[in-house]
């Protein structure tokens, strides 16, 4: 039976979206998104014959309630994209991976993770389709001309990046569908989209904050320090796109003058927005604070709300990682529209975590690939970059070359510590091209000199040369200060030196929920302002970006970068005329294998090298990360090259493979366990939300407000608990601390997650 008008949607109350009409707005906002890097022609041809499945007869009595949904609308328009673009080769497949994968993902060539593209191909299910008369303009769309990324000719790189160029166009595509849908079948949704404002008035709120902050700062050496930072990232971002570093000791002012420069170079160059990355969530939300306020001083925010002062605001600055609870009951509006711009991206300013930026760039899913095009033309900043795992290097400096070379970006990479990631990384055995050196602006002409100028701590490595031989020793030497902090490497050894130090120490570890530690580290920053006693036994989630400022610090053996992180953690404002002091000791512990060893390894060479007499220079980093990722066995886990590299010439892509294998934190041995917690210090409880999870069953709503009430463990100790009887497991992969009658002490404020019966409990790391 034929029809008259072929549909492609119909709202509740009956109204009617051709497919004609759904196929052409798809197509204009989709070509509009690939225009940004010049392939707006390859994008209008998959956006019109992305839905041509929706023709067919089977799936016309669906849509019309008159049968089953027994068609997978999105075959058929991938054979015909494959048919008509024989033409193109070796680009005939292009269009056939977007269409296929516009709902289910990006699909592998070959059988792998699902079903696969080259499977696709042994039906026609598009021959019957194209002889229907309502959809001819759909079918005798113009066939694309224009070369990858706008190239008029073959680049050497063009195949090393062509997997990016597809997922490019597959979120310009999936983003309009799904915008296009949206603003049919719910406009009021789609009136709450965009409204930011745009990065030149943002640029002019950030240069009266500054003048202002400059206005009433104290002078100091350390401030005229901070000012020249500034000026030269407004000096530099007058240079031509690309690859820059900001190499700037801990308190030179990195936050803002990073965005000084991403603000001054977008509007030099036409950039249109800032994507900041950073490795962990604490640091997130206290540069999110810094962003939004001006301030990411809990008490100096309450007061600004109060005077309607901002620095870009709440509503222009997206904080996107998993503890931001959206569903907060003040600023509805704003969170909600925040809420939605997480799907695409489409805000000025982007706060979000490496995982969430990295997984997406590499994903198959159309959920996280959505946002990809609203990459283009950005400005990303990469803060602290020495954190990038080592074992996923290969493809995350593969992809950063790209989206540069291609896709106009520019990348900042920003730590105190610079890796070496230019030329050749790696050993004479395992070895792989990073950034070409000449491709990197230094923002900073003088780091060598600035580290100087920045010195604030003398560094003691007499307790590596000498070891101290037990805890007991350590917490003597601790027990010495009235203001200390000490930093492990494991959970295990925080726990075994804090029971040995005196009443009111603080223990921080990722044992403890982000709720808890928020509430403690808040704590520890007043106690250190008000001069009271405060020593502090923590694990490394304090080192980067955690805004402590101790006269004393004690760092247990590590990476080269980690020590200079902990030592950012002492004399941060140059306040002590005779330096902070910094004791790099061996722990009495072995330390964990792995990466973590291999840091702490490469860091004691380096101090017998120079007889245990070291200053923290950018010169001792770059030997020190040359040395440490030589010893690195493996810098491609997910197998980047062969999913996207090795057959890229024929355009022989395993998309969904490398997706499923691609996670920078591995979830496949950790698992969370939802904690029930209220704050010993404002009475504020999680019970109702634990006790509507439990009755009503998991939504993302309500799991993302419980994310700060969460603790990552080995899945095999989640096992041993619930078999214990100490957790309970409500819904698959979901499970829950639910401190009753039998078990109160399983999670103990102050102290967090514990649960010493446990073989490997607490020998990891955080």
């Amino acid at each position: 039976m034929g029809y008259t008008e072929i549909i492609a949607h119909v709202t509740e109350d009956g109204k009617v979206q051709t497919l004609s009409e759904h196929a052409e707005a798809v197509a204009e906002l989709a070509s509009g998104f690939a225009s940004e890097f010049n392939n707006a022609d390859w994008a209008a041809a998959a956006a019109m014959w992305h839905d041509l499945g929706k023709a067919h007869p089977l799936w016309q009595k669906y849509i019309r309630g008159e049968g089953q949904r027994t068609v997978n609308h999105s075959e058929a328009g991938a054979q015909y994209a494959y048919c008509n673009m024989q033409t193109r080769k070796p680009l005939e497949k292009t269009i056939s991976y977007l269409i296929a994968g516009h709902h289910a993902g990006l699909p592998d060539w070959y059988a792998g993770s699902g079903k696969n593209l080259k499977s696709i191909f042994d039906r026609n299910d598009y021959e019957e389709i194209i002889k229907i008369p309502e959809i001819k303009d759909i079918c005798d769309f113009k066939l694309p001309s224009s070369m990858p990324f706008g190239l008029n000719k073959p680049s050497p790189d063009l195949f090393e990046h062509l997997h990016l160029w597809v997922r490019m166009l597959y979120s310009c595509l999936v983003d309009a569908d799904f915008l296009d849908t949206e603003r049919f079948m719910n406009p009021e949704q789609f009136k709450l989209r965009g409204k930011f404002v745009d990065l030149t008035e943002l640029k002019k709120r950030f240069d009266v904050y500054m003048n202002e902050k400059t206005a009433h700062t104290q002078a100091s050496r350390l401030n005229e320090i901070r000012v020249g930072v500034l000026a030269s990232c407004r000096k530099k971002a007058r240079c031509k796109p690309g690859f820059f570093s900001l190499n700037v000791p801990t308190g030179g002012g990195k936050t803002l003058s990073s965005m000084a420069f991403a603000l001054e170079h977008a509007l030099a160059h036409n950039r249109r927005r800032i994507i900041v990355a950073i490795p962990y969530t604490s640091i997130i939300e206290q540069t999110a604070k810094v962003y939004k306020y001006g301030t990411d001083v809990d008490m100096l925010i309450e007061e600004y709300k109060k005077q309607d002062k901002y620095l870009f605001g709440e509503e222009n600055v997206l904080e996107h990682h998993s503890n931001f609870d959206f569903d907060k009951k003040n600023e509805a509006d704003i969170l909600q529209r925040q809420k939605l711009a997480t799907e695409n991206w489409d805000a000025p300013v982007i706060v979000t975590t490496n995982v969430q930026l990295f997984e997406s760039l590499f994903n198959a899913h159309s959920a996280h690939c959505r946002k990809l095009h609203n990459i283009v033309n950005s400005i990303i900043i990469l803060d602290e970059v020495q954190m990038l795992p080592p074992d996923y290097l290969k493809s995350i400096l593969s992809v950063l070359r790209g989206l540069v070379e291609y896709f106009g970006v520019t990348v900042v990479l920003c730590t105190a510590t610079q890796p070496a990631f230019e030329g050749t990384i790696g050993s004479d055995t395992v070895r792989f091209d990073g950034i070409p050196r000449d491709l990197i602006t230094p923002i900073i002409d003088n780091s060598e000199e600035l580290a100087k100028e920045l010195k604030r701590v003398k560094i003691n490595t007499d307790y590596v040369r000498e070891k101290i031989p037990d805890w007991q020793g350590v917490a003597d030497k601790l027990c010495s200060f009235e203001q200390v902090l000490c930093i492990v490497s494991t959970r295990k050894d925080c726990r075994a030196l804090h029971t040995l130090m005196p009443e009111g120490t603080i223990h921080l570890s990722a044992l403890m929920c982000a709720e808890e530690r928020s509430e403690i580290i808040s704590d520890i920053k007043n106690k250190l302002r008000n001069g009271e006693t405060v020593r502090v036994v923590s694990t490394q989630l304090v080192e980067c970006g955690v805004d402590m400022d101790f006269p004393v610090v004690f760092k247990a053996l590590s990476g080269m970068d980690s020590i200079a992180q902990a030592a950012g953690r002492c004399n941060c404002e140059g306040s002590i005329k005779d330096l902070g002091a910094v004791s790099v000791f061996s722990p009495p512990s072995r330390i964990p294998p792995g990466l973590l060893r291999k840091g702490a390894d490469a860091t004691k060479s380096i101090l017998e090298k120079y007889d245990y007499k070291v200053e923290l220079t950018p010169e001792l980093y770059k030997e020190y990360f040359k040395l440490y990722l030589g010893s690195v066995n493996d810098f491609d886990k997910p197998d980047f090259e062969s999913a996207m590299k090795k057959e890229s010439k024929h355009e022989n892509f395993q998309f969904r493979t490398l997706s499923d294998a691609y996670h920078l934190i591995d979830s496949s041995y950790q698992g969370s366990v939802i904690i029930r917690y209220t704050s010993p210090k404002t009475g504020k409880s999680n019970a109702a939300l634990i006790d509507k999870l439990i009755a009503d069953g998991p939504d993302r709503k309500l799991l993302r407000a419980l994310g700060r009430y969460s603790v990552n463990l080995p899945l095999k100790e989640i096992t041993q608990l619930l078999g214990k009887g100490r957790l309970i497991q409500p819904f698959d992969d979901i499970a829950v601390y639910v401190q009753n009658q039998t078990d109160r002490n399983l999670y103990q404020p102050g102290l967090g997650l514990v649960a010493d019966s446990l073989e490997s409990f607490g020998t990891y790391i955080f």
